[in-house]
């Protein structure tokens, strides 16, 4: 998978628990997918509708009466929600509400090896600053990630590592997500 999809993909909050819940079997209607999420109708329904758009779930025209719709993943989505339920097992009930937040997960899986400020940005294209140093400082409020100034370079930057569950998660995320242009080789995918 693209960054750039990775990045589309996480930018609404119920995503990734929506991709997780489908991956391990949850039935792909709104009723159950709803109770398994915990997500408000309208957020429920705004995700749904994102992750359509972005090609991740197609809608099956639905069986009974009345119809009731049915969602299922493509094959982009299976990918998705292989990646989404490897995050979800890694991170605590406290911790859904970070990851919910847009940048989190892009942000973690650019800096799978420690990082600069500026390598951050270079490798998430559309992160504004402000964006990348929320992001960054609520993680490092969380002990996902660890910054340290690095006193050798003239002016003194920061360096960024991903830490305890937020080194998990980067582990995870990394080998999956190419940071290369569309159009060459991206990295096999795990199972």
């Amino acid at each position: 998978m693209y960054i750039e999809t990775f990045v589309n993909t996480t930018s609404r909050a119920w995503t990734i628990p929506i991709l997780a819940q489908l991956h391990i079997g949850i039935a792909g209607r709104q009723a159950p997918l709803l109770a398994a999420t915990g997500a408000s109708r309208t957020a429920f329904a705004q995700s749904m509708d994102h992750l359509i758009s972005i090609g991740l779930l197609e809608r099956n025209p639905g069986y009974g009466h009345p119809l009731r719709p049915e969602f299922r993943l493509t094959k982009l989505g299976i990918i998705a929600a292989a990646i989404a339920n490897k995050i979800q097992s890694v991170a605590s009930d406290e911790d859904q509400d970070l990851l919910r937040r847009s940048w989190t997960l892009p942000v973690l899986t650019a800096i799978h090896r420690p990082s600069h400020f500026n390598d951050i940005k270079r490798n998430l294209r559309t992160i504004t600053d402000r964006a990348l140093s929320q992001s960054l400082k609520k993680m490092e409020v969380r002990r996902w990630v660890r910054r340290n100034v690095d006193v050798t370079s003239r002016p003194p930057r920061s360096l960024y590592h991903a830490v305890n569950t937020g080194e998990l998660i980067s582990q995870i995320t990394a080998p999956e997500i190419s940071f290369g242009e569309r159009g060459q080789p991206k990295p096999t995918i795990l199972a």
